[in-house]
């Protein structure tokens, strides 16, 4: 046996004689190794390329069916929506805007309409109760300028206000004649309503939206029910509702006998149905908060049918614009909600009705001027500073008493004739209307203007009648008293007045907030 040494020595000539190489054996198998990796590597990539491919196009069609599914929705609520164009309604002769969807205060009638005709409304059919509809609910939502907050204020549907003769959009605000509030929708429908509001307030309604009964129960139904608080047990057959003393959350059905109930509580008036209307609003306005509606696309969803399916509105009113408003006020809590009713006293000529009271002026001067009904409204100023150019002994004047105040019109003639204008001359109005409104014809403006001066915060406007040279002042409730005018004649004493069409201060008008305890 030989050395370990040399029997080493030995192998190593045997491998050298054959000519194989453990070295490049090993390269060898390290490079097809190499290779078989690089082969599974190239694989994997390409089975992760289709697998991209595969999620790009599956994520495509999920888009593009997303896509189709949120038009599709638009287009169905959108659908949903009874359009109805009042522009031959309204007149010609509205009130200035003071703002629109994206800028300034904004001002939405919206009215609940008594309708027992259509699907989901027949079982309301019984009773007695004039055939057609009638606006059941009034509301006016006013969002301020700022977009900080919302004011609604519900108007009494036994209000009697002058309103248009067959609710004629073209008559004269002079010619209209006083009817009861719903009489309106009944017989023009809302564009009669907006023209009766705007006539008597000056204010100009952007849009409008009516809902049925039915449209107002599903609303409650999705949203799961509203709660209410009853200090006393209902009862009230005509309503077709009954419920026991304490909190209740209510369904669709139970919550319209809810706000339709009036005879059967306190005094059965209008007043003390709206003050339960509005309560019942800011539940709704908590529990639309409560539920994080927004934040829940099937809650959402189900609202927004529910919400579409029995709504009227305006051409330009629809989705889009209602979620541009959306927007806007998205910042707005429940208690910056604020709901007020327009203040009203006996009717004389009904008792079963209402007139609006003088502390409807202040309001509705807050509404028109985005005033806070917390801040005092500003002292009126004269109504030009510009000099004046003809002189009184050169206008002829006639007074119109359109205040209710008797004799208001001949205290104005005399205050009139000591300063030297062309024996004036009164006559009672057919109606009430609102502060003074001084009207002329053809080139007599400036004769108006001279007439206004004697009026401060008087309305210039030039007649839709031929008055001839003649300058017309109407003199509404809340009418100034008759100053003197810069280029006056005479030196006699203007009478001291006795009567007076100025409204007594109201005091703070009363108000209810969204975030309110229910049982308050």
């Amino acid at each position: 046996m030989l050395p370990p040494d040399e029997e080493d020595s030995v192998q190593f000539e045997h491998d050298d004689e054959t000519g194989v190489d453990d070295t490049a054996l090993s390269r060898s198998d390290a490079r097809r190794r190499a290779d078989s990796r690089e082969s599974l590597r190239a694989q994997k990539r390409d089975r992760q390329r289709v697998r991209r491919r595969r999620l790009l196009i599956t994520s495509g069609v999920v888009a593009s069916m997303l896509v189709i599914a949120m038009v599709a929705t638009y287009a169905k609520l959108n659908g949903n929506i009874d359009r109805l164009d009042v522009s031959n309604m309204v007149g010609k002769d509205r009130p200035t805007p003071a703002g629109n969807l994206a800028t300034g205060p904004l001002n939405i009638l919206l009215i609940g309409s008594d309708v027992r005709e259509g699907d989901g409304n027949e079982d309301y059919g019984t009773g007695n109760w004039e055939p057609g509809q009638h606006s059941d609910t009034n509301i006016v939502m006013h969002i301020s300028g700022d977009r900080k907050s919302v004011t609604m204020v519900s108007i009494p549907r036994d209000s009697m206000v002058p309103s248009p003769v067959d609710c004629d959009g073209n008559a004269p605000v002079t010619q209209w004649r006083v009817h009861q509030w719903n009489q309106n929708f009944n017989t023009g429908g809302p564009g009669c309503v907006i023209r009766t509001l705007e006539g008597n307030t000056n204010i100009f309604i952007n849009h409008f939206a009516v809902v049925d009964f039915s449209g107002f129960k599903d609303m409650v139904d999705a949203l799961g029910g509203v709660p209410v608080c009853t200090p006393t047990a209902i009862n009230d057959p005509k309503a077709k509702f009954a419920l026991s003393a304490g909190r209740h959350t209510l369904d669709g059905e139970q919550a319209l006998g809810y706000v339709r109930t009036r005879y059967s509580l306190g005094d059965g008036s209008d007043i003390g149905r709206i003050k339960r209307q509005q309560a019942f609003l800011s539940s709704v306005a908590q529990q639309a908060t409560d539920s994080k509606l927004l934040l829940r696309p099937d809650k959402l969803l189900r609202f927004l049918g529910a919400a579409t399916s029995s709504l009227q509105m305006d051409e330009d009113f629809g989705l889009g614009p209602m979620k541009d408003i959306a927007a806007s006020v998205k910042n707005i809590g429940v208690d910056k909600i604020q709901f007020v009713t327009v203040p009203t006293e006996a009717y004389p000529k009904d008792t079963n009705r209402v007139q609006w009271a003088p502390g409807a002026d202040e309001l509705w001067e807050a509404i028109r001027t985005d005033r806070d009904l917390g801040t005092p409204a500003p002292t009126p100023t004269p109504t030009s500073t510009v000099p004046l150019t003809v002189t009184p002994d050169e206008i002829r004047v006639q007074v119109v008493n359109a205040s209710g105040v008797p004799g208001l019109a001949k205290q104005a003639v005399a205050a009139l004739a000591v300063q030297g204008f062309d024996n004036p001359t009164s006559i009672n109005g057919d109606g009430a209307t609102k502060g003074a409104t001084i009207e002329f014809s053809g080139e007599h403006e400036e004769d108006a203007r001279t007439v206004a001066a004697a009026f401060p915060g008087a309305t210039v406007k030039k007649a839709e009648t031929n008055l001839g040279s003649r300058v017309r002042v109407t003199l509404g409730v809340g009418a100034p008293d008759v100053v003197a005018v810069p280029n006056r004649l005479g030196t006699e004493p203007i009478p001291t007045p006795t009567l007076s069409s100025t409204p007594a201060t109201s005091g703070t008008i009363q108000t209810r907030k969204a975030d309110a305890d229910l049982c308050s």
